[in-house]
């Protein structure tokens, strides 16, 4: 009960950090709620039972300290006398290292470094929060500074780690993370088009991903092999958790593919041809190793236990609303726009 009530109060001041940094008016209020997220995330993941979360959380904080002393140095950089910034070009120092710091704490690349190496030893809950509340202040922050001419490699950078990193993953957890890397170069590029694009992306990211994240926790499923094995009991279960995965990698006519195609249209009708070439092919790369799982779970035959302590009934029943809006959601909205 004391353990709960402590996690419940670090989860309270994760999110208090978070509204602090988005609703300030200043940088050092933005760093301060940054710190507030930071130290309050790292007590969650501590798990005194895994010694390997206990090396994850040293890592996060690590690179968190890392990215907020270069936050901090950025935002000294600002307040020096604006005349130096002419002479000396310090605004774009800044600018660069601003935008650096706030990529390198939701782990986009090329600094995602420290990210799937993280994701591996965590809980399910954790890599939920990490890949989605913890990417919250820094996209929000980035919105306030944020100049694409300059910084547009990046794009490209978390979409092609994303889709390449994933190929030879055996690792859940490790997948996830490369796929959360994937959907930010997305986020990214619908920053570029809209103010709320991304926000709409963002939004149909964290529903996606918390139903596949609940599939992994309700079944403790943490690598490839056990998806094969697990989900022979019910025949059911298994074709909605794949056709999930192949949602969250956007694949038509499921749900997770209209985010993808409200940022396809948008820049096609902007003329930014290379741009939809280049994110089309990362996410065909990403539904090929999706493709690869699910065939492979569909296909092969696998040896199945003759008993399971897990519920299946149960599992079945709690999952069924979000698991149909995913799979069915954009035929449904499609039709309820046309009648509209």
């Amino acid at each position: 009960m004391y353990m709960n009530m402590s996690k419940m109060m670090f989860l309270i001041c994760l999110i208090s950090g978070t509204l602090i940094s988005i609703s300030s008016n200043s940088w050092f209020g933005v760093w301060m709620g940054l710190e507030i997220n930071l130290l309050s995330f790292i007590p969650l993941m501590i798990n005194l039972n895994n010694m390997l979360s206990n090396e994850s959380a040293l890592k996060y904080f690590l690179t968190q300290a890392l990215a907020s002393s270069i936050l901090l140095f950025s935002i000294l950089l600002y307040s020096m006398d604006t005349s130096l910034h002419y002479s000396i070009n310090f605004y774009s120092i800044s600018q660069f290292m601003l935008n650096s710091s706030l990529l390198l704490k939701m782990g986009a690349a090329p600094f995602h470094f420290w990210f799937p190496s993280v994701m591996e030893s965590m809980s399910w809950f954790n890599c939920l929060l990490l890949m989605t509340w913890q990417k919250l202040a820094p996209l929000m922050l980035l919105t306030y500074c944020y100049q694409y001419n300059s910084y547009y490699v990046y794009f490209y950078c978390c979409l092609v780690v994303g889709a390449i990193g994933g190929l030879n993953q055996l690792n859940l957890r490790t997948l996830m993370a490369y796929s959360s890397i994937n959907h930010l170069g997305w986020m990214l590029i619908s920053m570029m088009i809209n103010e709320n694009l991304w926000l709409n992306y963002y939004f149909f990211y964290i529903m996606l991903s918390s139903i596949m994240v609940l599939f992994f926790l309700s079944f403790k499923i943490f690598h490839m092999n056990q998806m094969y094995t697990i989900f022979n009991f019910n025949p059911i279960l298994k074709f909605m958790m794949l056709t999930n995965l192949l949602s969250l990698g956007g694949l038509p006519p499921f749900l997770g593919f209209m985010p993808k195609l409200m940022v396809i249209t948008l820049l096609t009708e902007k003329t930014f041809y290379f741009m939809t070439f280049i994110m089309v092919m990362s996410t065909l790369i990403t539904l090929f190793f999706y493709l690869r799982i699910t065939f492979s779970a569909f296909m092969i035959s696998y040896p199945s236990l003759k008993w399971s302590k897990t519920n299946l009934n149960n599992i079945f029943l709690k999952n069924i609303f979000l698991n149909m809006f995913s799979l069915f959601g954009f035929p449904m909205i499609l039709l309820i726009y046309s009648l509209l």
